[in-house]
Protein backbone atom coordinates (compact mmCIF):
# COMPACT_ATOMS: atom_id res chain seq x y z
CA UNK A 1 0.00 0.00 0.00
CA UNK A 2 3.04 1.99 0.71
CA UNK A 3 4.58 1.39 -2.59
CA UNK A 4 1.33 2.05 -4.61
CA UNK A 5 1.17 5.19 -2.66
CA UNK A 6 4.23 6.61 -3.48
CA UNK A 7 3.65 6.15 -7.24
CA UNK A 8 0.19 7.61 -6.97
CA UNK A 9 2.05 10.70 -5.45
CA UNK A 10 4.56 10.70 -8.26
CA UNK A 11 2.47 10.22 -10.82
CA UNK A 12 0.35 12.85 -9.47
CA UNK A 13 3.50 14.96 -9.10
CA UNK A 14 4.38 14.42 -12.50
CA UNK A 15 0.92 15.74 -14.23
CA UNK A 16 1.34 18.88 -12.81
CA UNK A 17 4.89 19.03 -13.77
CA UNK A 18 4.04 17.95 -17.23
CA UNK A 19 0.83 20.46 -17.11
CA UNK A 20 2.97 23.29 -16.04
CA UNK A 21 5.53 22.42 -18.68
CA UNK A 22 2.87 22.43 -21.56
CA UNK A 23 1.33 25.62 -20.35
CA UNK A 24 4.63 27.56 -20.25
CA UNK A 25 5.22 26.50 -23.82
CA UNK A 26 1.54 28.44 -24.96
CA UNK A 27 2.51 31.25 -26.67
CA UNK A 28 0.71 34.39 -25.34
CA UNK A 29 -1.70 35.43 -27.37
CA UNK A 30 -1.54 39.84 -26.53
CA UNK A 31 -5.14 40.31 -27.20
CA UNK A 32 -8.16 41.10 -25.43
CA UNK A 33 -11.84 40.01 -25.40
CA UNK A 34 -13.63 42.14 -27.96
CA UNK A 35 -14.25 46.20 -26.72
CA UNK A 36 -18.40 45.99 -26.18
CA UNK A 37 -20.64 46.32 -23.08
CA UNK A 38 -24.18 46.36 -23.06
CA UNK A 39 -26.87 47.69 -20.59
CA UNK A 40 -30.52 48.34 -20.64
CA UNK A 41 -31.28 52.02 -19.78
CA UNK A 42 -35.67 51.69 -19.29
CA UNK A 43 -36.63 49.92 -22.70
CA UNK A 44 -33.53 51.41 -24.38
CA UNK A 45 -30.20 49.02 -25.04
CA UNK A 46 -27.04 50.85 -24.81
CA UNK A 47 -23.89 49.21 -25.84
CA UNK A 48 -20.72 51.03 -24.73
CA UNK A 49 -17.86 50.45 -27.69
CA UNK A 50 -13.87 50.77 -27.29
CA UNK A 51 -12.27 52.51 -30.01
CA UNK A 52 -8.96 51.03 -28.19
CA UNK A 53 -6.48 53.01 -26.02
CA UNK A 54 -3.53 55.28 -26.22
CA UNK A 55 -1.00 56.59 -24.05
CA UNK A 56 -1.76 59.80 -22.32
CA UNK A 57 0.87 61.91 -20.66
CA UNK A 58 -0.64 64.09 -17.70
CA UNK A 59 1.94 65.78 -17.18
CA UNK A 60 1.87 67.50 -20.80
CA UNK A 61 -1.96 67.60 -20.68
CA UNK A 62 -3.23 68.46 -17.54
CA UNK A 63 -3.15 72.08 -16.61
CA UNK A 64 -4.10 73.58 -13.17
CA UNK A 65 -2.84 71.52 -11.13
CA UNK A 66 0.94 71.16 -9.44
CA UNK A 67 2.60 68.23 -10.84
CA UNK A 68 3.11 67.17 -7.16
CA UNK A 69 -0.94 67.09 -6.95
CA UNK A 70 -1.16 65.42 -10.61
CA UNK A 71 1.41 62.34 -9.17
CA UNK A 72 0.17 61.63 -6.22
CA UNK A 73 -3.59 61.35 -7.82
CA UNK A 74 -2.25 58.71 -10.36
CA UNK A 75 0.05 57.53 -7.29
CA UNK A 76 -3.71 57.33 -5.23
CA UNK A 77 -4.97 55.43 -8.66
CA UNK A 78 -2.01 53.22 -8.97
CA UNK A 79 -1.43 54.55 -12.09
CA UNK A 80 1.82 56.07 -13.48
CA UNK A 81 2.18 58.43 -16.31
CA UNK A 82 1.65 57.92 -19.05
CA UNK A 83 -1.40 56.10 -18.76
CA UNK A 84 -3.62 54.28 -20.95
CA UNK A 85 -6.84 56.35 -22.27
CA UNK A 86 -9.61 54.83 -23.50
CA UNK A 87 -11.44 56.28 -26.56
CA UNK A 88 -15.35 54.94 -25.94
CA UNK A 89 -18.43 55.75 -28.21
CA UNK A 90 -21.83 54.54 -27.13
CA UNK A 91 -24.62 53.27 -29.56
CA UNK A 92 -28.17 53.61 -28.50
CA UNK A 93 -30.84 51.55 -29.53
CA UNK A 94 -34.40 53.08 -28.80
CA UNK A 95 -36.20 50.85 -30.58
CA UNK A 96 -37.04 53.39 -33.48
CA UNK A 97 -33.62 54.49 -34.06
CA UNK A 98 -30.07 53.19 -33.78
CA UNK A 99 -27.97 56.05 -32.63
CA UNK A 100 -24.33 56.55 -32.60
CA UNK A 101 -22.99 59.00 -30.33
CA UNK A 102 -18.93 59.81 -31.53
CA UNK A 103 -17.31 57.13 -33.91
CA UNK A 104 -13.76 57.01 -32.74
CA UNK A 105 -10.24 57.54 -33.80
CA UNK A 106 -10.78 55.72 -37.67
CA UNK A 107 -6.64 56.02 -38.62
CA UNK A 108 -5.76 59.38 -36.93
CA UNK A 109 -4.24 58.04 -34.01
CA UNK A 110 -2.31 54.67 -34.78
CA UNK A 111 -2.64 51.21 -34.29
CA UNK A 112 -3.73 51.15 -30.91
CA UNK A 113 -7.19 52.85 -31.85
CA UNK A 114 -9.51 52.75 -34.80
CA UNK A 115 -11.40 49.90 -33.45
CA UNK A 116 -14.72 51.27 -33.09
CA UNK A 117 -16.28 49.91 -36.29
CA UNK A 118 -14.67 46.30 -35.32
CA UNK A 119 -16.41 46.16 -32.04
CA UNK A 120 -19.35 47.55 -33.33
CA UNK A 121 -19.69 44.32 -35.81
CA UNK A 122 -19.08 42.61 -32.67
CA UNK A 123 -21.40 43.67 -30.98
CA UNK A 124 -24.01 42.24 -33.53
CA UNK A 125 -24.51 45.30 -35.40
CA UNK A 126 -23.63 46.79 -38.87
CA UNK A 127 -22.66 50.04 -39.72
CA UNK A 128 -25.24 50.14 -42.26
CA UNK A 129 -27.71 50.23 -39.86
CA UNK A 130 -27.11 52.76 -37.58
CA UNK A 131 -29.80 55.83 -38.65
CA UNK A 132 -28.01 59.10 -36.41
CA UNK A 133 -24.57 59.76 -35.33
CA UNK A 134 -24.52 62.47 -32.98
CA UNK A 135 -20.67 63.97 -32.65
CA UNK A 136 -20.02 65.73 -29.09
CA UNK A 137 -16.88 67.61 -30.64
CA UNK A 138 -14.81 67.65 -34.42
CA UNK A 139 -11.54 66.43 -32.38
CA UNK A 140 -10.30 63.60 -34.41
CA UNK A 141 -10.38 60.74 -31.66
CA UNK A 142 -14.36 61.60 -32.11
CA UNK A 143 -15.06 62.14 -35.41
CA UNK A 144 -11.94 59.79 -37.50
CA UNK A 145 -14.28 56.93 -37.61
CA UNK A 146 -17.13 58.72 -39.96
CA UNK A 147 -15.18 57.44 -42.73
CA UNK A 148 -13.73 54.36 -44.20
CA UNK A 149 -11.46 55.11 -47.16
CA UNK A 150 -12.86 58.40 -48.10
CA UNK A 151 -16.17 56.69 -48.01
CA UNK A 152 -19.01 57.30 -45.36
CA UNK A 153 -18.76 54.91 -43.10
CA UNK A 154 -22.37 54.84 -41.66
CA UNK A 155 -24.10 54.52 -45.22
CA UNK A 156 -27.45 55.49 -44.06
CA UNK A 157 -26.99 57.94 -41.19
CA UNK A 158 -27.80 61.58 -40.73
CA UNK A 159 -24.50 63.20 -38.72
CA UNK A 160 -25.31 65.67 -36.71
CA UNK A 161 -23.48 67.98 -34.55
CA UNK A 162 -23.37 71.79 -32.66
CA UNK A 163 -23.61 74.37 -34.93
CA UNK A 164 -20.88 76.42 -33.14
CA UNK A 165 -18.33 73.52 -33.69
CA UNK A 166 -19.15 72.87 -37.54
CA UNK A 167 -18.79 76.79 -38.19
CA UNK A 168 -15.28 76.48 -36.06
CA UNK A 169 -13.51 73.01 -37.20
CA UNK A 170 -15.09 73.25 -40.83
CA UNK A 171 -14.37 76.94 -41.99
CA UNK A 172 -11.16 77.20 -44.21
CA UNK A 173 -10.71 80.95 -43.12
CA UNK A 174 -10.11 79.16 -39.28
CA UNK A 175 -8.02 76.93 -40.49
CA UNK A 176 -5.41 79.16 -42.02
CA UNK A 177 -5.57 81.27 -39.12
CA UNK A 178 -4.77 78.03 -36.75
CA UNK A 179 -1.55 77.62 -35.75
CA UNK A 180 0.74 75.37 -37.28
CA UNK A 181 0.10 72.23 -35.16
CA UNK A 182 -3.76 72.83 -34.66
CA UNK A 183 -4.10 72.46 -38.51
CA UNK A 184 -3.96 68.51 -38.69
CA UNK A 185 -7.44 68.79 -36.44
CA UNK A 186 -8.89 70.93 -38.62
CA UNK A 187 -7.89 69.11 -41.75
CA UNK A 188 -9.60 65.69 -39.97
CA UNK A 189 -12.57 66.98 -39.49
CA UNK A 190 -12.84 68.67 -43.00
CA UNK A 191 -12.34 64.55 -44.10
CA UNK A 192 -14.48 63.49 -42.19
CA UNK A 193 -17.47 64.99 -42.93
CA UNK A 194 -17.09 65.93 -46.50
CA UNK A 195 -19.03 63.18 -47.62
CA UNK A 196 -21.55 63.25 -45.70
CA UNK A 197 -22.00 67.31 -46.35
CA UNK A 198 -22.39 65.85 -50.29
CA UNK A 199 -24.81 63.58 -49.58
CA UNK A 200 -26.91 65.99 -47.66
CA UNK A 201 -26.81 63.92 -44.62
CA UNK A 202 -24.66 66.82 -42.42
CA UNK A 203 -27.36 68.38 -40.25
CA UNK A 204 -25.49 70.39 -37.09
CA UNK A 205 -28.03 71.75 -34.91
CA UNK A 206 -27.89 74.67 -32.25
CA UNK A 207 -29.32 75.12 -28.50
CA UNK A 208 -30.63 71.98 -25.99
CA UNK A 209 -33.13 70.06 -28.45
CA UNK A 210 -34.13 66.57 -28.19
CA UNK A 211 -33.05 65.39 -31.90
CA UNK A 212 -34.84 62.05 -31.59
CA UNK A 213 -37.28 60.65 -28.78
CA UNK A 214 -35.11 60.01 -25.96
CA UNK A 215 -32.05 61.58 -27.09
CA UNK A 216 -31.16 65.70 -26.37
CA UNK A 217 -28.19 67.15 -27.24
CA UNK A 218 -26.92 69.36 -24.16
CA UNK A 219 -25.03 72.28 -24.63
CA UNK A 220 -21.54 71.89 -22.88
CA UNK A 221 -19.37 74.31 -24.73
CA UNK A 222 -15.64 75.14 -23.49
CA UNK A 223 -13.55 72.16 -24.60
CA UNK A 224 -14.36 72.85 -28.02
CA UNK A 225 -16.89 75.73 -29.21
CA UNK A 226 -19.87 73.54 -29.47
CA UNK A 227 -18.66 70.62 -27.56
CA UNK A 228 -22.03 69.06 -26.48
CA UNK A 229 -23.44 66.30 -24.19
CA UNK A 230 -26.01 64.10 -24.89
CA UNK A 231 -28.81 62.93 -22.34
CA UNK A 232 -29.94 59.65 -22.96
CA UNK A 233 -33.89 59.73 -21.55
CA UNK A 234 -36.43 56.23 -21.04
CA UNK A 235 -38.39 55.35 -18.39
CA UNK A 236 -37.33 57.53 -15.96
CA UNK A 237 -33.60 56.20 -16.28
CA UNK A 238 -31.18 58.83 -17.51
CA UNK A 239 -27.73 58.63 -19.01
CA UNK A 240 -25.71 61.40 -19.84
CA UNK A 241 -22.68 60.76 -22.07
CA UNK A 242 -20.62 63.84 -21.94
CA UNK A 243 -17.96 63.50 -24.39
CA UNK A 244 -14.39 65.49 -23.30
CA UNK A 245 -15.77 66.50 -20.50
CA UNK A 246 -13.05 65.28 -18.10
CA UNK A 247 -10.24 62.75 -19.87
CA UNK A 248 -7.67 61.71 -16.92
CA UNK A 249 -10.07 60.61 -14.00
CA UNK A 250 -7.79 59.68 -11.82
CA UNK A 251 -6.64 63.84 -11.29
CA UNK A 252 -10.34 65.36 -12.39
CA UNK A 253 -12.64 63.01 -10.49
CA UNK A 254 -11.53 64.22 -7.17
CA UNK A 255 -10.49 67.73 -8.45
CA UNK A 256 -12.80 68.86 -11.25
CA UNK A 257 -10.93 72.27 -11.65
CA UNK A 258 -7.73 70.59 -13.44
CA UNK A 259 -8.22 71.13 -17.05
CA UNK A 260 -6.60 70.15 -20.25
CA UNK A 261 -4.30 71.58 -22.57
CA UNK A 262 -6.94 70.76 -25.41
CA UNK A 263 -9.65 72.79 -24.11
CA UNK A 264 -10.07 75.82 -26.45
CA UNK A 265 -11.85 77.90 -23.28
CA UNK A 266 -10.57 76.14 -20.29
CA UNK A 267 -12.48 78.42 -17.58
CA UNK A 268 -15.81 77.50 -19.95
CA UNK A 269 -14.86 73.63 -19.72
CA UNK A 270 -13.94 73.56 -16.33
CA UNK A 271 -16.82 75.43 -15.25
CA UNK A 272 -19.14 72.97 -17.65
CA UNK A 273 -17.86 70.29 -15.87
CA UNK A 274 -18.60 71.46 -12.79
CA UNK A 275 -22.08 71.91 -13.28
CA UNK A 276 -22.88 68.79 -14.61
CA UNK A 277 -20.66 66.61 -12.25
CA UNK A 278 -22.99 68.40 -9.29
CA UNK A 279 -26.50 67.54 -11.26
CA UNK A 280 -25.14 63.88 -12.46
CA UNK A 281 -24.39 63.22 -8.38
CA UNK A 282 -27.35 64.85 -7.39
CA UNK A 283 -29.65 62.93 -9.52
CA UNK A 284 -28.17 59.65 -9.20
CA UNK A 285 -27.91 59.35 -12.68
CA UNK A 286 -26.42 57.02 -15.09
CA UNK A 287 -22.96 58.67 -16.92
CA UNK A 288 -20.38 58.10 -19.58
CA UNK A 289 -16.88 59.53 -20.83
CA UNK A 290 -15.23 59.25 -23.93
CA UNK A 291 -12.10 58.53 -22.11
CA UNK A 292 -12.97 57.20 -18.69
CA UNK A 293 -11.58 53.65 -18.71
CA UNK A 294 -13.75 51.25 -20.75
CA UNK A 295 -16.77 50.68 -20.83
CA UNK A 296 -16.86 54.20 -19.44
CA UNK A 297 -20.18 53.90 -17.41
CA UNK A 298 -20.91 54.70 -13.99
CA UNK A 299 -22.37 56.81 -11.35
CA UNK A 300 -20.53 59.85 -9.84
CA UNK A 301 -20.38 60.05 -6.15
CA UNK A 302 -19.67 63.80 -4.27
CA UNK A 303 -16.73 63.27 -1.97
CA UNK A 304 -16.13 67.01 -0.20
CA UNK A 305 -15.08 69.24 -3.58
CA UNK A 306 -14.54 66.55 -5.96
CA UNK A 307 -16.36 63.35 -6.83
CA UNK A 308 -15.61 59.45 -7.14
CA UNK A 309 -16.63 57.25 -10.36
CA UNK A 310 -18.42 54.40 -9.56
CA UNK A 311 -18.31 52.23 -12.16
CA UNK A 312 -21.08 50.16 -13.86
CA UNK A 313 -21.33 46.87 -11.87
CA UNK A 314 -20.90 44.05 -14.55
CA UNK A 315 -23.50 41.85 -15.62
CA UNK A 316 -23.44 38.86 -18.28
CA UNK A 317 -26.90 39.65 -18.87
CA UNK A 318 -29.37 42.56 -19.76
CA UNK A 319 -31.76 43.36 -16.89
CA UNK A 320 -35.31 43.79 -18.26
Amino acid sequence: MATRGWLLGSAAVFAVLLCAVSMAGAPAQNTQAPGYYRMRLGAFEVTALSDGTFPMKAAELLTNVTAKERDAALARAFLKDPLEGSVNGFLVNTGAKLVLIDTGSGTNFGPTVGKLVKNLEASGYRPEQVDEVYITHMHPDHVGGLVTGGRMTFANATVRAAQEDADYWLSKEKMDAAPKEAKDTFEDAVKAFAPYQAAGKFKPFEGNLELVPGVRAIAAHGHTPGHTAYLIESQGDRLLLWGDLMHIGAVQFPDPAVTIHFDGDSSAAAAARKTIFAEAAERREWVGGAHVSFPGLGHLRAAGSGYVFVPVNYSSFLLH
